[in-house]
C-alpha cells in the first residue's frame, strides 16, 4: 500500500503533508500542438517550497520559445530525444549546445534561452529550479506588451511585424 501523506512532529505539533506528486500523470499546465509543460510547485504541491519542477515535452520541429526565469537558475535533465539549446547572457554572449537523453543542462538566472527539438521523436526533459514558484518571461509576450513605438525604435520592426508576434504565453512554437 502506497502512503502519500506523512505526519511530521515539530515545534508546533504534528501536521500532515502530502509527500508524493504524480508529475507525469498531471494535466499539462500549458499545452499546444507543439508540446506540453507540466509544472509542480507550491501552488499544487505545498510541501515543495524550495524546489520547482517542470516536465517539458517538445514535438519534432517544435521550439520552446525564447524566455528567461527571473527568480532562479535552471537545471535540466534530458530524458528522451535530442535537442539544441541556445543561451544568451547580455550583452553579447551566446552559446548553443546539443543535448540527448541523460545529458544535464544549466541556464544562469535571468539568462535568455530557447530550446528546439532537432530530432524526429519527442524531446522530454525535466527542469528544476531552487524556488517556490515557477516563473518565466516570454520574449514574445514581453515585446507585445511594450509600446509599439519602443519596439520600432530599438528593433526596427514595422507595425505589421509587431502584430505577427504571438500575444499570449505560447511557451512552445
Amino acid at each position: 500500500m502506497k502512503q502519500d501523506k506523512v505526519s511530521f512532529a515539530g515545534g508546533k505539533g504534528i501536521w500532515n503533508a502530502q509527500v508524493t506528486f504524480n508529475l507525469a500523470g498531471m494535466k499539462p499546465t500549458l499545452a499546444n500542438e507543439h508540446g506540453e509543460v507540466c509544472v509542480v510547485d507550491t501552488r499544487n504541491f505545498p510541501l515543495s517550497n524550495h524546489i520547482v519542477g517542470a516536465l517539458v515535452r517538445i514535438k519534432p520541429g517544435g521550439i520552446r520559445e525564447m524566455h528567461w526565469h527571473p527568480n532562479a537558475a535552471e537545471w535540466q535533465y534530458w530524458i528522451a530525444g535530442q535537442g539544441r539549446m541556445t543561451v544568451y547572457v547580455a550583452p553579447q554572449n551566446a552559446r548553443t549546445m546539443d543535448f540527448r537523453a541523460n545529458d544535464v543542462g544549466y541556464v544562469p538566472i535571468q539568462a535568455g534561452h530557447y530550446i528546439e527539438n532537432t530530432g524526429d521523436t519527442d524531446v522530454v526533459f525535466l527542469e528544476l529550479f531552487a524556488a517556490s514558484e515557477y516563473q518565466d518571461v516570454s520574449l514574445n509576450n514581453w515585446l507585445r506588451h511594450l509600446p509599439p513605438e519602443l519596439v520600432k525604435a530599438h528593433l526596427g520592426f514595422d507595425k505589421a511585424t509587431i502584430e505577427k508576434i504571438p500575444q499570449g504565453r505560447e511557451l512552445l512554437m
